[in-house]
């Protein structure tokens, strides 16, 4: 994120701020400006990242037997309200010649985290990335989150979770009930 770009976020912030009664040059509040314009140059560097970096490191292998990376924590921020989600994600995929390195796995749900999002759309990007940059022959994701649009405003129901799945490839229903059981 360039300088004239947090320069925006900062302006804006002390536009809200004024905005809800507060004055920005209150002690407590005289740099908060440049906190929110730097943390949201971290949430949102997964624009500023590319999966197919990450997912480009592999090691040939001959099995063709799953491989599941589970309990990949996240948190990424919801879209419609600007709000931070959190959770976990699990990854189980069937290579064809050659597997990723298992922290690539964790960088690539951290490239989709750190953008806006929306969870279903998070958990295509990642089985949708790891199947075309791996060439695997099946894919199946796993995301379970909290919203906090959902549990600090809104309803506030504390504790609710959301869960999503995508599957790509050849998956069948044995495989797939097995699989979840396995990456909860």
């Amino acid at each position: 994120m360039n300088e004239q770009d947090k320069a925006k976020i900062q302006q804006a912030v002390t536009m809200i701020l004024e905005a809800i009664g507060e004055d920005p040059k209150r002690e407590g509040l005289v740099d908060t400006p440049k906190r929110v314009a730097n943390m949201y140059e971290e949430l949102t560097a997964g624009y500023r990242d590319d999966e197919k970096v990450h997912l480009a490191k592999t090691f040939d292998v001959q099995s063709t037997d799953w491989v599941i990376e589970k309990d990949i924590y996240f948190s990424s921020m919801c879209e419609h309200h600007l709000m931070p989600f959190f959770g976990k994600i699990a990854i189980a995929y069937v290579p064809t010649d050659k597997v990723v390195g298992l922290s690539k796995l964790a960088r690539t749900v951290e490239v989709f985290a750190r953008r806006l999002q929306l969870q279903e759309r998070l958990t295509n990007d990642i089985a949708d990335a790891v199947m075309a940059n791996l060439n695997a022959k099946a894919v199946i994701v796993l995301c379970e989150a909290e919203h906090t649009c959902m549990t600090a405003r809104g309803v506030r129901k504390i504790g609710s979770k959301t869960v999503t799945f995508a599957k790509r490839g050849d998956v069948d229903k044995n495989q797939f009930k097995l699989l979840n059981e396995m990456m909860r």
